[in-house]
């Protein structure tokens, strides 16, 4: 069963989310502040964490930056705020998607499905001649769904991986950004391109050696993002 944190401070949605969630056979958790929910991650390992940001005893972005510490399980923001800022400062902390409230349920369950997928290892289509790909900087081993660089694994988010992932194995071509928004976020994205410049800043800053004149991940300005290996 995949087990889902839920982390929000409102009686009435950890209700409402725990009765949905059981309903599909998801095994739930559920924590009231910040504390509790870095405590019970630590403690019982959830596959996908469903974060609210406005909590009693520390901001939600904190939390986010806790788990990141350690962990890359998916994290799914539930917040009231509305500004593209506060949207960005999550992801750009680690988060891996972001409903704003009030929320539809079958939109939430479905971004929530998205991000337990995306977090899952990848199958054995990997042809053995495309598992590893390797750059001047940086080593992408597909199959083992991890990135080294400088002899030393480099932390990713699902998210992270998911994008780096797409741009690899349609490496050299233009991939433009609703099909990475569709691909990396699902079918219900297409113009929120501000979440790719984050996760692409983020990825050049992780792996590219000079971040702000990237070799790797070139911008194709309006269009998209293409994966140059030299």
């Amino acid at each position: 069963m995949t087990r889902v944190l839920v982390v929000d401070d409102e009686p009435q949605i950890v209700r409402a989310l725990v009765l949905n969630l059981k309903a599909r056979q998801y095994e739930v958790d559920a924590a009231a502040d910040g504390a509790t929910a870095l405590q019970l991650a630590a403690a019982l390992h959830p596959d996908v964490v469903v974060l609210d940001l406005g909590l009693p005893d520390m901001d939600g972005v904190e939390v986010i930056k806790g788990l990141r510490g350690w962990t890359r399980v998916p994290i799914l923001v539930l917040s009231a705020r509305h500004t593209s800022d506060e949207k960005v400062e999550a992801l750009d902390a680690g988060a891996d998607d972001y409903v704003t409230k009030p929320f539809g349920m079958d939109e939430l369950l479905a971004r929530l499905r998205a991000s337990v997928r995306r977090s899952e290892p990848v199958g054995q289509d990997v042809t053995e001649d495309l598992a590893i790909v390797e750059t001047a900087g940086f080593t992408v081993d597909l199959a083992a769904k991890k990135a080294h660089r400088g002899g030393r694994d480099v932390r990713l988010t699902p998210t992270e991986w998911h994008l780096l992932e797409v741009l690899v194995r349609n490496g050299g071509r233009l991939v433009g950004q609703k099909q990475l928004l569709q691909e990396v976020w699902g079918p219900s994205y297409g113009t929120e391109t501000n979440y790719l410049r984050v996760y692409m800043a983020q990825l050049r800053r992780k792996l590219e050696t000079d971040p702000s004149h990237p070799r790797h991940f070139v911008t194709e300005p309006g269009m998209g993002y293409r994966f140059e290996r030299g």
